[in-house]
């Protein structure tokens, strides 16, 4: 039987990642190469098959027939891959590699990254792989370990833990509520300058949830600025720009300063959660397990960003 060269599999994996993402570009992102580097493989592994695999566009790729059937042989290829390099990994009782970590750009930015050095003080075998952005990444497709996502969620291929709540609470500098006055309910919203937060998944402005008299309300106040990072939202509010939403562990630190503070706290929410999720197949994984463990420090309960806004967080329903 002819041996399969590493060219071939070089073109298998490049096509499967492309095709399971739907793009060279992100195909080359998730593999650390060069979108043309994805494109030639490709046509090399369609120049030695005889076949054509995608129906290019500008935009987009689209599997042929012939592509979408090989396309699931190759997912099985490299699964079995997979599944060999993890038992090598588990046969490990000491935590060493690569590990890969996706989150949420401001979570990596505010928890995971500033906590990294000290994992690898204790791992130094370890190199961390850390990838931050706002989109769904498919850890089985792109090979990653753990990914830390914000909501409950659930994929009955993945193993899920929740971390942490994740709360969010109203928040202005010191000097723009001297100048404009606190507002004790809700309602008061209406006579203040607000800065909301728009999803760039959707491209929908923040709903601003309370709690009032035993149950929980939504409103979308006038926003004289609006942005969709929450980095952007907090630094806006510092500058004095008036009232805004934020995730408490991005105000903390600006509340741990001074320059932030916690407004209608008595009608905070916890919002959701923070989760981390992992592949079956990473369960006997050293790497994840030690990974996993120092998650519980990080997201402490309560919550280090918690504790700094202020005990009680959120309070008891107000009415």
């Amino acid at each position: 039987m002819e041996q399969i060269g590493l060219d071939r599999l070089t073109g298998l994996i490049a096509f499967a990642r492309a095709a399971s993402l739907g793009s060279y570009t992100a195909a080359a992102r998730s593999l650390g190469l060069t979108p043309s580097a994805v494109s030639k493989s490709v046509q090399r592994l369609e120049g030695r098959l005889g076949l054509s695999l995608f129906t290019r566009t500008t935009r987009s790729l689209t599997l042929t027939p012939e592509g979408r059937d090989l396309h699931e042989r190759a997912l099985r290829l490299l699964r079995e891959a997979e599944a060999i390099e993890q038992a090598a990994v588990a046969a490990r009782s000491e935590p060493a590699g690569t590990l890969k970590v996706t989150a949420p750009l401001p979570v990596g930015l505010h928890l995971l990254a500033p906590a990294l050095p000290r994992f690898r003080a204790r791992h130094p075998r370890l190199t961390i792989d850390l990838r931050l952005g706002d989109r769904m990444t498919d850890l089985i497709e792109e090979g990653i370990d753990v990914a830390i996502r914000v909501g409950d969620l659930s994929d009955s291929r993945l193993i899920s833990r929740r971390l942490a709540p994740h709360r969010v609470c109203a928040f202005a500098a010191p000097a723009y509520l001297e100048r404009r006055g606190v507002p004790r309910h809700p309602d008061d919203l209406v006579h203040h300058d607000c800065v909301n937060f728009r999803f760039q998944s959707t491209g929908q402005a923040l709903r601003w949830p309370f709690r009032v008299g035993g149950r929980t309300i939504e409103l979308t106040p006038d926003a004289g600025i609006v942005t969709d990072f929450s980095d952007a939202v907090a630094a806006v509010l510092v500058a004095g720009g008036g009232i805004g939403i934020s995730p408490t562990y991005i105000a903390a630190p600006h509340v741990a300063q001074g320059v932030l503070v916690p407004v209608l706290k008595n009608f905070s929410v916890e919002r959701s959660a923070f989760t981390a999720l992992w592949p079956e197949s990473r369960r006997g994984s050293p790497n994840v397990k030690a990974f996993l463990a120092f998650l519980d420090e990080i997201f402490a309960s309560p919550a280090p960003w918690d504790r700094v806004i202020g005990d009680g967080m959120p309070a008891s329903p107000a009415g």
